[in-house]
C-alpha cells in the first residue's frame, strides 16, 4: 500500500473564516509552506511561503496595497506571486522585480472553505477530483459549526480510521450513540461515484440515538472522494444537514482535520451548542484513538484488512493508487470501486 501523499488534488486549506479581509495565515500542506491572504476585497490568493530573498517567511510581514510585504527588506508580492517593488533599489539601477517571483497555487472558496491545489504547475486543476458540493444549499453558505483537529499521524491513517464502521461502539462509546452492548449485524449497499464511493440512501440503524433529534424519518447518505472527503448527507423531508469532513496532510506524522456542520434545520440553531459539544467529542475521541494506535506503529507491524467491516479502506487504498497510476501514465482515470452490498457487526 503507497503512503505517498496524493498530488494533482484540492485540499481544504482552512475555513473562510479564519482568513479576515487584509489579513495572513500560514500553513504546511504536504510538507510545503504556504502563506493564504485575503485583500481588501476579499480575494484570496495562496503563495510559497518563503521570501526568495534571504528566506523569510512572508507571512511574519503584511499586507500593504492588496500584497504581501517581507518583513526583512519591504518586497512587494502581489496575487500571483510577482515581486513588484523592492524597496532598496535607487533610481537607475538595473532590476526588474517582475522576473522575480514566488510560487503561487490556485484557490476555490465555496461553501465557507477555502481549497488550494496542491499539484504541478502545468496540470490543469480542472482535471483533479472534483471539490464536493453540498447540493441544497448555496454557494455561499457557511458552516454552522466548524472543529478541527490535529491528528498526530500519517493521513493514511487518520482516513481510514475515520470511515471505519466498526469501530464505534468502542471508540465512540457513549450514552448518546451506542455501545458493543448496542451491537447487530448492518446491511448496506455502496456504489461508486466520480474518483470515490457512496454508502446509498437509507434509514440510520435504530441503534444510532443522535440521528432521533431531527424528528420524522431521517435518510442518509455517506460519500468518500479523493483525496480525503467524506460528506454525509441527512435528510428528513425537505429539510437537510450535512456532516462535512475533509482531511488536509501537513507531514508525514501529521494530519488536520477539518469538521463542519451544515443545516437548514430551523430550530437546530436552538441546540448549536450541543450539537458543537458532540461533534467534538466525536472528534477527540478518534484522535485519541489513532494517537494510541501510534505506540503500535511505531514497531512497523504486518497490519491487515478484512471483509466486509475494512472494504472500505481497501476501496480507498485502491483509488489513491488509481489515481497516481492514471497520472503516471497518461491516461484516463477508472474507478476500481464496484456496486456492492457489505455486511459488518457494529
Amino acid at each position: 500500500m503507497s503512503t505517498e501523499f496524493l498530488r494533482n488534488v484540492w485540499y481544504v486549506a482552512l475555513p473562510s473564516q479564519e482568513l479576515k479581509k487584509n489579513a495572513m495565515q500560514a500553513r504546511t500542506i504536504l510538507e510545503e509552506p504556504i502563506v493564504l491572504y485575503r485583500d481588501s476585497a476579499g480575494k484570496v490568493s495562496a503563495l510559497k511561503d518563503i521570501c526568495p530573498h534571504r528566506g523569510i517567511p512572508l507571512s511574519y510581514g503584511r499586507i500593504v496595497n492588496d500584497q504581501v510585504e517581507c518583513p526583512y527588506h519591504g518586497w512587494k508580492f502581489n496575487h500571483d506571486g510577482v515581486c513588484t517593488e523592492i524597496p532598496s533599489l535607487c533610481k537607475g539601477q538595473d532590476l526588474d522585480s517582475t522576473k522575480i517571483k514566488v510560487r503561487s497555487y490556485p484557490v476555490q472558496e465555496q461553501q465557507g472553505l477555502i481549497w488550494i491545489f496542491m499539484g504541478d504547475r502545468d496540470f490543469d486543476p480542472r482535471e483533479a477530483p472534483p471539490i464536493p458540493f453540498m447540493k441544497n444549499l448555496p454557494k455561499d453558505v457557511e458552516p454552522r459549526i466548524t472543529e478541527k483537529c490535529l491528528f498526530p499521524c500519517h493521513i493514511d491513517h487518520a482516513v481510514i480510521g475515520l470511515m471505519d464502521p466498526a469501530h464505534g461502539p468502542y471508540v465512540h462509546k457513549s450514552w448518546f450513540w451506542r455501545s458493543e452492548k448496542t451491537m447487530h449485524e448492518k446491511q448496506k449497499k455502496f456504489a461508486p461515484v466520480s474518483h470515490g464511493f457512496q454508502m446509498v440512501r437509507h434509514q440510520p440503524s435504530s441503534n444510532s440515538k443522535a440521528y432521533k433529534i431531527l424528528g420524522g424519518v431521517p435518510t442518509t447518505e455517506i460519500t468518500f472522494s479523493l483525496p480525503c472527503v467524506r460528506v454525509e448527507h441527512i435528510q428528513v423531508g425537505l429539510r437537510n444537514f450535512y456532516a462535512f469532513t475533509a482531511l488536509t496532510p501537513v507531514s508525514e506524522k501529521e494530519t488536520i482535520i477539518h469538521q463542519m456542520a451544515y443545516w437548514d434545520f430551523p430550530w437546530l440553531s436552538l441546540i448549536k451548542p450541543v450539537i458543537r459539544k458532540f461533534t467534538k467529542i466525536f472528534l477527540y475521541q478518534d484522535m485519541d484513538a489513532v494517537s494510541k494506535q501510534q505506540d503500535g506503529l511505531r514497531y512497523d507491524p504486518n497490519l491487515m484488512l478484512i471483509k466486509d467491516a475494512d472494504t472500505q479502506a481497501k476501496w480507498y487504498y485502491a483509488l489513491k493508487s488509481e489515481w497516481q497510476a492514471h497520472l503516471r501514465e497518461k491516461r484516463p482515470f477508472h474507478n476500481p470501486v464496484k456496486e456492492i452490498e457489505l455486511r459488518w457487526r457494529s
